[in-house]
């Protein structure tokens, strides 16, 4: 009966350390090495603003529909 003891206190033991000292995994996205560089207007980045609550950065929506909060500075109309 001890060894059954035994044998099932070091297989805790072992799980117990294994899971304890496997360290989380994480993920970050990283630059393709032959990604083409940032899309330029002539006018060097544009600032985050919004039209409405959209986000818009040189006159591209952007933030996948999340709703821009009314701290964001608003685009003004631009008629051409």
């Amino acid at each position: 009966m001890s060894t059954a003891r035994t044998v099932g206190a070091s297989l805790f033991i072992a799980a117990f350390l294994t899971t304890a000292i496997a360290a989380p995994a994480s993920a970050r996205p990283e630059a393709a090495p032959d990604a083409p560089p940032t899309q330029s207007h002539g006018f060097g980045q544009c600032p985050l603003q919004r039209i409405d609550d959209q986000f818009v950065r040189c006159d591209d929506l952007t933030g996948a529909g999340v709703r821009a909060p009314s701290w964001i500075p608003e685009q003004h109309a631009r008629f051409f």
